[in-house]
């Protein structure tokens, strides 16, 4: 399936911009299980699910993203021998990415949603319960309201598809001024309207995927996190920012990973999902040069390194 990739819209924006529930010690979540979760596309490396999990399981990880199309095609036989190699490596799923092509036009979205319930079969066969999608953050055809209204509607269909196989849709947002003011309409770029369009789509088990990155850079705060439940939060990216740069220029295909620079506050933000009871895969995702040429068992090992510092914030 065709679909639009952050790194396409991204490239494009960087031409164009050169019930509120405070968790009280009597009412305390008990510890999260998060888990550090590797997604090779993350971090610059190309692998197989099988490559996956073994790069997961040699650097730590604790969980691993799954591929939902090579999930799709596997047969039962296939998929028990899968998960016994995941066990053996103490390896559990993190998160699926959403195929759906719900950002262009109707016909695009009409084509990538036949094969969904497929899709979404084996990821249920499979034992994957999360799947991920991010929102464009500005159209120059489409007037928020209007953006807001199709793509409500798309993914209440998309996620009724998945809650009936039993899986949880998660929706990111994408904060940087850079990104949402890179076309002429402005779209969802904050956690609050992230939250309204989740209340318009309605369905059962559509929740957020949180990053470090856009959550400081659209200005929201850890009360905000605080204020979800547990199981609102579907997934997690955990990223830094660049040194010596204003906030309002950062750019989304440059990034550092957790805890190299010390500007996104990772632990304030880590200690707001655990305080939430939040159980699912954080993962790095810097889009970061540097580490996107390095051999593979390096950039995993070097993304490993960080997300074991700052899981020893809350551990």
């Amino acid at each position: 399936m065709s679909t639009t990739t952050r790194r396409e819209f991204l490239g494009t924006a960087a031409v164009v911009g050169a019930a509120l529930r405070p968790v009280a010690a009597a009412d305390a979540v008990p510890p999260a299980r998060m888990t550090m979760d590797l997604v090779c596309g993350a971090i610059g490396v190309e692998a197989d699910q099988r490559e996956a999990i073994l790069l997961a399981g040699r650097h730590g990880f604790e969980s691993v993203g799954a591929d939902g199309g090579a999930l799709q095609k596997m047969s039962g036989g296939e998929i028990a021998d899968l998960r016994g190699f995941m066990k053996e490596r103490g390896l559990v799923w993190g998160a699926a990415g959403l195929p759906v092509e719900f950002r262009r036009d109707d016909e695009a979205f009409r084509k990538t949603s036949a094969e969904l319930p497929e899709f979404a079969s084996g990821l249920r066969r499979a034992g994957v319960t999360r799947v991920g999608t991010w929102l464009m953050p500005a159209s120059d055809t489409l007037t928020s309201r209007r953006h807001f209204d199709v793509v409500a509607t798309r993914l209440r269909e998309t996620a009724r598809v998945l809650h009936g196989e039993g899986l949880r849709l998660g929706l990111e947002y994408v904060g940087p001024k850079t990104s949402w003011s890179s076309r002429k309409y402005p779209f969802v770029h904050t956690l609050a309207e992230t939250q309204e369009l989740v209340e318009a789509i309605s369905v059962p088990g559509v929740g957020y995927v949180l990053d470090s990155w856009h959550w400081y850079l659209a200005g929201d705060t850890a009360p905000q996190i605080r204020a979800l439940r547990g199981e609102d939060v579907v997934a997690v990216d955990l990223n830094d920012a660049p040194a010596g740069i204003p906030n309002d220029q950062q750019m989304d295909l440059s990034r550092e990973l957790p805890m190299a620079t010390g500007i996104i506050p990772v632990g304030e933000f880590l200690e707001a999902l655990r305080d939430i009871g939040y159980d699912g895969p954080v993962r790095p995702e810097p889009f970061n040069k540097a580490l996107n040429e390095m051999p593979n068992e390096e950039a995993a090992a070097t993304a490993a390194t960080a997300m074991k510092k700052a899981f020893a914030l809350v551990r």
